[in-house]
């Protein structure tokens, strides 16, 4: 896939209401009727925890066809010490150019600049088979396991690497997942009142009803 066209840069205030519009439609019915993921992107840039240096849009021939943004997060270790860390998410493709490589082309990149600016590892809840391509594998190999669920439990949805070799060597513990993710669903209804209705759908594969 050329990439010559494309341009990954920080978001402006002047994108908002456009990245708002381009997640709710990558999101829309896929994990749930309906989503909630435009909400997430409209209330984390207000978050404390927010890294606006990460906050990235990407374009193809000056149209937006892509959003990314990280989280500070931490490990719990089981010595006690604290870990600081990274998440990130949503990752939003337009739905037309999804399966083309888009996403772990925006995703790389931004991984790149996140190692640039310190972070040492990266933690998510997600889906192997994509993130495992650049990188990430289940974070129970490597002891770590995410809050609230058992202490031997073996996930393959809780995903790790390190972007620092060696970051977490003799690390085990507990990963948070940033507060700021978790939104109220009536307000989330609410905020999508300011978009142009869509039918929302019971679908095969959601994870949510």
């Amino acid at each position: 896939m050329k990439q010559n066209d494309i341009v990954i840069r920080k978001e402006a205030s002047a994108d908002y209401a456009a990245v708002e519009h381009l997640t709710r439609e990558a999101f829309w019915n896929v994990y749930r009727p309906g989503c909630l993921e435009h909400y997430v992107v409209h209330v984390l840039r207000r978050d404390p925890a927010f890294v606006p240096e990460l906050d990235l849009v990407m374009e193809r021939s000056g149209q937006l066809i892509g959003h990314i943004l990280y989280m500070r997060a931490h490990i719990t270790a089981d010595d006690g010490r604290e870990i600081p860390m990274m998440t990130f998410g949503p990752l939003s493709i337009r739905p037309d150019l999804q399966r083309q490589g888009l996403g772990k082309y925006l995703l790389d990149r931004s991984m790149e600049r996140a190692a640039e600016l310190g972070a040492g590892a990266l933690c998510i809840e997600g889906n192997p088979d994509f993130y495992g391509k650049s990188g990430f594998a289940a974070a129970w190999t490597r002891g770590i396991r995410c809050h609230g669920d058992p202490e031997q439990a073996m996930s393959p949805y809780v995903l790790l690497k390190e972007l620092r070799p060696g970051f977490l060597d003799g690390v085990t513990g507990v990963y948070h997942t940033p507060q700021g993710y978790y939104v109220d669903e009536a307000a989330a209804e609410a905020f999508d009142q300011n978009f142009p209705p869509k039918t929302k759908a019971v679908l095969p594969g959601q994870l949510f009803p």
